[in-house]
């Protein structure tokens, strides 16, 4: 008969089991999850199984007082969901009790086998701190069958051995376990077992029988009090951890994450040049570089010289014609239909002179389309951008030999007026610089001058439009002016 009932419960535990494994990989919860995924939606992950191996101390509340008795079990564990689990447990013990010999002598030993399903609730499930939790406080009921063998001494000094049939129990329990891993838990828990039934007060070897002095208050009740080692069983790769130890909200979580994380993708510029790296066709432009929408570098005259680096970026080479690596070309050829050079001369003598005459005062004569060169916030440094209008500052002075410009620098107004000059000057003194160095024109045709934050072009404090360099026809009586000396403390 007992290897009967073992063999009953182990059939009856794993066909229930079973089932579980079998609802939580059918291929239509699988594409339901597809589903829900392709919609952006996650659903509910697949976990994984807990199997515990238990042992402990036993202890029989019946008509006999208990001895220390040991227990050792195992059960096996499946989350339903973030609150409920279902639990198989197999429990053997051997159950102990003795009076004091005073009056008289009743002692017992009894050897248990049961088999029961639990439903386990987590209490801790909504504590929503933490990703994962490292501790899990649950409690559980539920309902088994038993058998054990009771040999019994009475107190009429009879001996006997009770075999008793199956019986039906409840079992009702709680405790709390602690994450060690990912893999594995330790955990303490309390079982109050109840035997329903004929048997239900035969556990002790002492049975209910109303027709001797033989009497029992209740039916006899065996409390199993346990350590467990626990161990999750399934795919990490595929399977989350049991769900009590998961916060529910950690889908919500980690989609906010992805999604700030996106957002971050989609507005970064890792190159700098004003396009995002999501429209970015050319994502490692060099510092400073021109590019076109698609965050590509500008090559406007088509000659292989990126704009940035090119000293003529917007001429372009005629067939036949070389650049070198400034973009210049190196062999040049007459371009018929074209303006020579010597008509350009004459144009512009022309344009400055009254009556025949050529006017001194030739900013206030001619038109003269010079550009402005704007400037960042506290900064001199000339931006690739502005190279090609230097270029045709440049090339406007190679016309005319006679021609000298004078170069103003100015700053806005949100510093203090000593620093705001001396920004000024270093402004003008970088252009300077930049048309001497790399276009080779005469440091005596150009005439350093600096008004601070005085004649702004627009009434806003910090606007760039006040952060320029302006050039003019230089007249008879301009001089340079000297730097204003070092000054600190600004913007």
């Amino acid at each position: 008969m007992t290897k009967r009932f073992i063999l009953l419960l182990f059939v009856g535990l794993s066909t229930a089991f079973t089932g579980l494994f079998a609802q939580d990989g059918a291929p239509e919860k699988d594409k339901a999850n597809g589903a829900g995924q392709a919609m952006g939606i996650k659903a509910t992950p697949r976990n994984m199984f807990e199997m515990g191996l238990n042992a402990g101390f036993t202890y029989m509340g019946g008509d006999v007082q208990a001895l220390p008795s040991y227990g050792v079990g195992l059960h096996l564990r499946k989350a339903m969901d973030y609150v409920f689990s279902l639990r198989g447990d197999f429990l053997y013990a051997e159950i102990k009790g003795a009076d004091e010999p005073t009056v008289s002598i009743r002692e017992f030993t009894t050897n248990w086998m049961s088999g029961s399903l639990l439903g386990v609730i987590s209490l801790n499930s909504l504590n929503w701190n933490k990703p994962i939790r490292s501790t899990n406080l649950y409690v559980m009921a539920g309902a088994g069958g038993n058998r054990f063998t009771a040999g019994y001494t009475s107190e009429t000094i009879r001996k006997d051995t009770l075999e008793s049939a199956f019986a039906p129990h409840a079992v009702l329990g709680g405790g709390i376990s602690f994450r060690v891993g990912k893999s594995i838990n330790i955990g303490l828990e309390e079982q109050a077992y109840v035997v329903f039934g004929a048997n239900g007060d035969r556990v002790d070897g002492i049975n209910l029988d109303k027709g001797t002095n033989i009497k029992s208050s209740f039916r006899d009740i065996l409390t199993f009090t346990n350590l467990s080692i626990n161990f999750n069983l399934g795919n990490a790769a595929t399977r989350s951890e049991p769900l009590y130890w998961i916060n529910p909200l950690e889908n919500v979580m980690n989609d906010v994450e992805d999604i700030k994380k996106r957002v971050s993708e989609n507005l970064a510029d890792a190159d700098q040049d004003g396009v995002l790296d999501a429209l970015d066709q050319e994502l490692n432009t060099p510092a400073g570089a021109i590019v076109d929408t698609k965050g590509r570098t500008l090559d406007s005259d088509r000659d292989g010289v990126p704009d940035y680096k090119d000293r003529e970026p917007f001429y372009t080479p005629a067939d036949g014609e070389m650049v070198d690596d400034d973009g210049v070309v190196t062999n040049p050829k007459s371009r018929g239909g074209g303006v020579t050079e010597d008509r350009v001369r004459e144009l512009i003598d022309q344009a400055l002179q009254q009556n025949g005459v050529l006017n001194d005062n030739r900013n206030s004569t001619a038109e003269w389309f010079l550009p402005m060169i704007h400037f960042g916030t506290d900064n001199a440094a000339i931006k690739y951008s502005d190279y090609g209008n230097l270029a045709s500052v440049a090339r406007t002075l190679r016309s005319d030999m006679n021609l000298s410009l004078v170069v103003t620098g100015y700053a806005d107004a949100t510093g203090k007026e000593s620093y705001n000059n001396q920004l000024s000057y270093n402004r003008a003194l970088a252009v300077v610089e930049h048309l001497v160095k790399i276009h080779n024109i005469d440091r005596s045709r150009l005439l350093i001058q600096w008004k601070g934050s005085n004649e702004s072009l627009v009434p806003v404090t910090a606007s760039f439009m006040n952060r320029r360099v302006e050039f003019r026809v230089a007249v008879a009586g301009d001089t340079e002016m000297n730097p204003p000396g070092n000054s600190s403390g600004g913007y």
